[in-house]
């Protein structure tokens, strides 16, 4: 038990040193898909269409307060950070992006037909001999431009229902073109006149193209223009409460992007002005509605003032009564300025307002003194007293009128004037040397990079989903010796596979014969000399090669083992066993009927079927017939039996290859015949269970397995590879 979990921790382990040999063994595919995607990085860097980033800056003040009073209770508020936050929201408003739009005519979008990857790349770089010049369609391609197309629509209207679809404009002769939708044609004009068709109407200003140049143009309406622009048109503060606003957009077309830069950092000064006057027309009337009762008021406390002196015969004020006078006259001042701003204020805002609140607490806090000083008078005389009251009233009223005649010509010039809180530092500009888009240096290592990751993340993924053995170790831990581990070749993969496939013509295609140093052969002569003492104490000399699932190489396996003890100076048989869909025939050569089927069926005698194989003395081959209904049954047959008990003294040795025992059970009929079995295992292919449940099926149907063949071992940077197996022949000086 502890073994078992102490298998399983490291099955669960991450082995680093086995994940780099992992990546050594794949560095030809991982460096050909990082090949490829830097070549594609470095094609769409020089290829791609360029984007220019247009940028202004715009700088936003503090706003000056309309009435007085306003400054200390901006103070008192502490509210004396920028007001960039606000006006972003505003610069970016549908009211002042519409206006640009209205202007620039961006509902209409034009874009010329351009040959595929390449097409736009020459448009950019036609260089004209004079500046109305277009490029000369290039093979005879005229539906794309090449350089030097113009197409300018000054109006253009098309039924809602078509709004936002894809229009073609096809070039004419003569400044003529025509319009379509779906193939069907809309409209037809010419430049300069207004035409209409169907529902559409056209006018345009300019058309510079070949005849037959194509032209997407599509009618967006105005508000999907406007969203769009919202989200591509960037506004951010420079700098904590600095009040600078930079503005930038991307686009293909440079000069597009400065204008539109341009007319709405003019439509936001224009808004901004045209703000600032209204607030000031506004405070204006309400000033001069005041002026008049206030003149009144301020007439009423000068009689009464002199009515007084008059009836007390020039009553003087005393040092006293002057300073206190003088603070009552400023206290008094300031609230009826203060009242005068509550009046305004509450106009525009709730008595929830912070403003509002924080104003009524300063009229507060200047009532609480002007009631202690209200306290001080009360011990004068009564003569003074008086006297003090109908002064501070005269006084008051006369300093508020005053500053009221001194406000509203304020608010008349900031109502007549141009200037807001606003203002354009840098116009809009484009360095067109330099596009935003694509960073080439940027996409060329990104794009290299994603090609490495993607190629090392596909690696990594098919190994850790590939579960099959890649380790001799891990078959012999299931309880079954390896006797030969097979290394993969390159030209058995060129003769053997195809004619495995199908596309054999015929003729021999033995490795053994044909490539006799191929390291794969020289695997097969150990595997022979592993056998020789293998097959001691084994009951006969029939050896059986079977596999666990097809594509294993079983048929490579005894096809070519054959020979090599053939070549041995031994007497071999090989048979197919395999009567559904054996294949040994595409390898030794010739068809497969007139074989083992037809012999034990009694169709043909033993002497029609056995077949002397070509260039390899000694060796005979049986094939597997036709495809008989029911190949189980015919193995079962006394016949069969009979045929084995023939056979055996003719040869020294009799291999048959056999179907996998996992898809029929022929090879646990056969397994019972022979006396020794061995099973095939691809390197990669197999799993650890399919080859303990192929062992364990046959040892469920009394058939016991010698061996495993380690099959089409491929080279690893790290684990097991084929060691032991070295090419050692002669050389030609």
């Amino acid at each position: 038990m502890a073994a078992t979990q102490t298998t399983a921790q490291q099955d669960d382990e991450i082995d680093l040193r086995e994940l780099l040999g992992t990546l050594i063994d794949h560095k030809w595919l991982i460096g050909i898909v990082t090949g490829v995607f830097f070549v594609l990085s470095v094609g769409y860097a020089v290829l791609g269409t360029p984007v220019y980033e247009a940028d202004a800056l715009v700088q936003v003040e503090q706003k000056v307060p309309d009435l007085p009073g306003l400054s200390a209770i901006t103070q008192t508020l502490g509210a004396s950070s920028s007001e960039a936050t606000t006006e972003i929201a505003l610069i970016t408003s549908r009211t002042v992006i519409g206006k640009a739009v209205d202007e620039l005519n961006m509902q209409i979008e034009v874009a010329p037909y351009h040959f595929p990857i390449f097409g736009g790349w020459m448009s950019r770089h036609f260089v004209p001999d004079q500046p109305a010049d277009v490029a000369s369609p290039w093979l005879g391609l005229s539906r794309y431009d090449w350089g030097g197309s113009k197409l300018d629509i000054f109006q253009m209207g098309v039924p809602a229902s078509i709004e936002e679809k894809k229009l073609v404009l096809t070039a004419g002769e003569n400044g003529a073109y025509t319009l379509y939708y779906n193939g069907d044609e809309m409209l037809k004009g010419r430049v300069g006149q207004a035409a209409s068709g169907h529902g559409f109407t056209m006018q345009v200003r300019e058309l510079r193209a070949n005849p037959g140049t194509h032209f997407a143009v599509t009618h967006h309406t105005a508000l999907a223009v406007i969203n769009q622009l919202q989200l591509d048109i960037n506004a951010a503060e420079q700098g904590k409460d600095s009040g600078i606003i930079q503005l930038t957009y991307d686009h293909e077309d440079a000069d597009l992007a400065a204008a539109l830069l341009d007319h709405v950092s003019q439509a936001y000064v224009k808004q901004n002005v045209e703000r600032n006057s209204a607030e000031a027309a506004n405070s204006l009337k309400f000033v001069r509605e005041q002026l008049p009762r206030i003149r009144q008021d301020l007439d009423k406390a000068q009689d009464a003032l002199n009515a007084f002196q008059t009836r007390a015969h020039s009553v003087d004020i005393t040092l006293q009564t002057k300073g206190l006078l003088d603070q009552t006259v400023a206290i008094e001042t300031s609230i009826q300025q203060l009242r005068l701003q509550q009046a305004d204020m509450e106009r525009r805002f709730t008595a929830e307002h912070p403003a509002y609140k924080a104003l009524l607490e300063q009229i507060a806090q200047l009532q609480a003194q002007k009631n202690g000083i209200d306290k001080q008078i009360g011990g004068l005389p009564d003569t003074q007293q008086e006297l003090l009251r109908l002064t501070r009233d005269a006084e008051v009223l006369n300093a508020t009128y005053t500053g009221l005649l001194n406000q509203a010509q304020q608010l008349d010039i900031a109502r007549a004037g141009t200037v807001g809180n606003v203002r354009v530092i840098d116009a809009a500009a484009v360095d067109i040397s330099k596009p935003a888009k694509p960073k080439k240096a940027l996409v060329v290592l990104g794009g290299t990079f994603l090609g490495g990751f993607l190629a090392i993340a596909f690696v990594l993924m098919r190994q850790m989903l590939s579960r099959g053995v890649e380790d001799p170790a891990a078959i012999e831990e299931l309880g079954l010796p390896v006797y030969a581990s097979i290394p993969s070749s390159v030209a058995e993969k060129q003769s053997f596979l195809q004619g495995r496939r199908g596309r054999g013509d015929g003729k021999q295609k033995l490795l053994a014969i044909n490539e006799p140093a191929d390291l794969a052969v020289e695997a097969l002569r150990s595997l022979r000399t592993s056998l020789h003492f293998a097959r001691i104490e084994a009951k006969n000399n029939i050896l059986m090669i079977s596999g666990a699932s097809p594509g294993a190489g079983k048929t490579f396996i005894s096809s070519n083992l054959a020979a090599v003890i053939a070549k041995g100076g031994q007497r071999v048989l090989l048979i197919d066993g395999d009567m559904r869909k054996g294949a040994l025939h595409t390898v030794i050569g010739g068809r497969p009927d007139k074989g083992l089927s037809e012999l034990i069926s009694g169709q043909l005698p033993l002497e029609e079927v056995l077949r002397p194989v070509q260039y390899a003395e000694g060796l005979t081959f049986i094939a597997r017939g036709k495809v008989p209904p029911n190949p189980s049954e015919l193995l079962m047959h006394g016949r069969f039996a009979e045929l084995l008990e023939l056979l055996q003294p003719q040869y020294d040795l009799i291999i048959i290859d056999t179907p996998p025992i996992l898809a029929v059970t022929d090879a646990a009929i056969i397994g019972h015949h022979v006396g020794t079995s061995l099973l095939v295992v691809r390197f990669g292919l197999n799993q650890a269970k399919e080859i303990a449940l192929a062992a364990q099926r046959f040892e469920q149907n009394g058939v016991q397995i010698k061996g495993a063949v380690f099959n089409a071992v491929e080279r690893r940077s790290t684990g097991y590879y084929s060691y032991g197996y070295y090419e050692y022949g002669s050389s030609t000086a």
